[in-house]
């Protein structure tokens, strides 16, 4: 069995999460939503794989998804890292993706949480 160098760095503060892979963690750019509980590694790992399906021919991209407690579930922080100035259209695919309804119903089904 190959042993897997984990390439992904989790923060944890508190109850919340933070999943980056440069060190230290930046937002050149965010975007927020809110979700309901579930887990928050879990929810943090799915969004940060959507992110990066929707971002990764952009040049220097690299995703820090953060996810704090609130009191009806979790604020989420979602971008990260890129090279130069990031153009409008690249924060609207980030919305796009943390308000698509199919994407929130998966993330919460495999986080466990409510709808």
């Amino acid at each position: 069995m190959l042993a897997v160098k984990r390439r992904w760095h989790v923060l944890r503060e508190g109850d919340g999460v933070t999943l980056y892979r440069q060190s230290p963690p930046r937002f050149d750019f965010v975007v927020q939503t809110q979700l309901p509980s579930g887990d928050a590694l879990r929810l943090a790992n799915q969004i940060r794989q959507d992110v990066w399906r929707a971002l990764q021919t952009v040049r220097g991209f690299s995703p820090v998804i953060r996810l704090r407690r609130v009191e009806d579930g979790w604020a989420v922080e979602a971008g990260g890292r890129a090279a130069g100035s990031v153009p409008n259209t690249v924060i609207a695919r980030v919305d796009a993706v943390l308000n698509d309804p199919s994407n929130r119903a998966r993330w919460m089904r495999i986080a466990g949480g409510a709808r």
